[in-house]
């Protein structure tokens, strides 16, 4: 946090009815701010970008390649997120860091090293476009690009919650302790794990693997969650508690709009579409009560993202398909996963954002919902030449 030093004195109430303090104020930097700050590239903020490849980006002394630091509105404070283009046949920095980290590949073909300091085992796994992977905490690791070409890595971290709670660099990047509970270093390591198995909260589908060589093709069980066939998987990777998931909606469906927390980001990995979101006080139904100008949209294709619940959170949202090929989308919570939030050990809990209102959730059914939604989608699907699948049926009130 920026305690900085003032010249200004204290100024006491000068009787009963006045109150100390200023009242009003700017909200301070955070030390992890302020160490974006000091890297010297871009910070971009914003509730989403239709493609992460479109950023600037600019020399990173630190790391040896270019990029610029993402923290969509919303998730400051709760986890850190940046895109690094990593030089053809070259390589980035090595690294070491207090904090998880997880790796998309946006562009490109290369190879990760991860190894333990004192120990000489170096464990090499390749990539390409549309791998997954995790890096152990506090694992030394180098990013290596095996084409004459730029690659492009989209990072997730929990570097915010480490820097914001130490606000000691030299602690986070020099740590000498080893996770040997998280990295053993053995040649199965980052080999794919395809088994699934339920999540021990919310019974959902889980692959428990530190790698994924690609989350644009892997299966995905059936989930229906948030849409007719819908499907979705959550792998744990490294022992970390970064939570992400993989979910796909069918072409020409949508997902019912449904409400939760700030930090939730949806990263596009196939078609296309936009997200609407909106604060849940404007209600079920913003347009019908003239209140759509207050709603907000992003629209995305490869790799796009959009925060799903921005600025205090507690807001509702939708996402849209639009595209001949079905959605498919990763959502990134960082160390704040549904289910898990703070409450007494034991207490009744639901899978709010996947039960209906009427039913003691925040989900929007259908036929409940603002008609603009659909009907907006229908037109949107008729430009793009394709061909709606949300059947009268599903907005039958049952």
């Amino acid at each position: 946090m920026d305690h900085g030093p003032t010249t200004e004195k204290f100024q006491a109430p000068t009787d009963e009815k006045t109150k100390a303090g200023y009242g009003k104020f700017l909200r301070p930097k955070s030390a992890y701010d302020l160490f974006m700050e000091s890297e010297g590239i871009p910070i971009y903020r914003e509730i989403g970008v239709r493609r992460v490849q479109d950023l600037p980006r600019l020399p990173w002394k630190r790391l040896g390649g270019k990029g610029t630091y993402i923290q969509l509105l919303g998730t400051e404070g709760l986890w850190g997120c940046y895109v690094v283009e990593v030089p053809g046949r070259g390589a980035l920095n090595p690294e070491r860091h207090l904090y998880e980290k997880i790796f998309l590949v946006v562009e490109g073909r290369g190879t990760t090293e991860v190894w333990s300091e004192g120990n000489g085992k170096k464990l090499t796994f390749e990539w390409q476009r549309g791998s997954l992977f995790s890096i152990p905490l506090n694992a030394s690791h180098r990013i290596v690009n095996a084409t004459s070409s730029p690659a492009l890595l989209l990072a997730g971290t929990t570097a915010p919650n480490m820097i914001n709670m130490v606000s000691n660099l030299d602690f986070i990047f020099n740590c000498p302790y080893t996770f040997t509970d998280r990295f053993d270093a053995s040649e199965d390591y980052y080999k794919y794990k395809e088994d699934v198995s339920p999540d021990p909260v919310r019974g959902l589908a889980m692959r428990q693997t530190n790698i994924i060589p690609d989350i644009i093709g892997c299966e995905l069980p059936l989930d229906n969650r948030r849409s007719p066939g819908y499907r979705r998987i959550e792998p744990h990777m490294t022992g970390n508690n970064f939570y992400l998931w993989i979910g796909e909606h069918q072409n020409g469906r949508y997902s019912k709009a449904h409400a939760h927390g700030s930090a939730a980001v949806l990263v596009c990995l196939t078609g296309k579409g936009y997200t609407y979101t909106w604060p849940a006080h404007l209600g079920q139904k913003p347009w019908e009560n003239g209140k759509g100008d207050q709603v907000k949209r992003q629209d995305y294709e490869p790799v796009g993202l959009v925060s799903a619940a921005p600025m205090g959170g507690n807001w509702f949202h939708a996402h849209f398909g639009t595209s001949k090929e079905p959605l498919r989308l990763s959502a990134w919570f960082g160390p704040n996963a549904p289910g898990r939030e703070r409450g007494r050990p034991g207490e009744q809990h639901i899978d709010y954002g996947a039960i209906d209102i009427k039913d003691g959730g925040t989900a929007i059914p259908y036929y409940d919902e603002d008609p603009y939604l659909r009907k907006e989608y229908v037109e949107t699907l008729e430009k793009e030449g394709v061909k709606s699948r949300m059947e009268d049926s599903l907005y039958q009130k049952p």
